[in-house]
């Protein structure tokens, strides 16, 4: 299982398919699978049977999920799409992502807490 540089609640920007270009939050990673859910892109129809007598079948549209290597995380202060590198904070006592493009530090959903 390989470490990947897309984090839940980054914002990313799709760069290659249908949605090129478009920006959204990732909503779940799927790290086995090496890819990314992202909010509102890659929307999909599925089509689904009722479960029970109570739930209503139909027609459902969905998100699916994008590999990793076909989005890029958006820098907060920047705002392009760059890679992402690791620096070592001696204040914080730990690793943080930083921008490539700018040095600026790209803060995670832990960060936020």
């Amino acid at each position: 299982m390989a470490s990947l540089n897309i984090k839940k609640g980054d914002n990313v920007m799709i760069i290659t398919g249908e949605d090129a270009g478009k920006k959204g939050k990732v909503l779940k990673v799927l790290t086995d699978e090496q890819r990314v859910v992202v909010e509102g892109r890659n929307k999909v129809i599925k089509h689904q049977r009722p479960r029970n007598q109570r739930d209503a079948g139909g027609i459902v549209e969905r998100e699916a999920s994008i590999h990793v290597s076909n989005v890029m995380v958006v820098c907060p202060k920047c705002g392009k799409a760059t890679k992402t590198g690791i620096k070592f904070v001696e204040g914080k006592g730990k690793k943080v992502r930083v921008c490539k493009q700018c040095g600026a530090e790209i803060p995670t959903v832990d960060d936020a807490k």
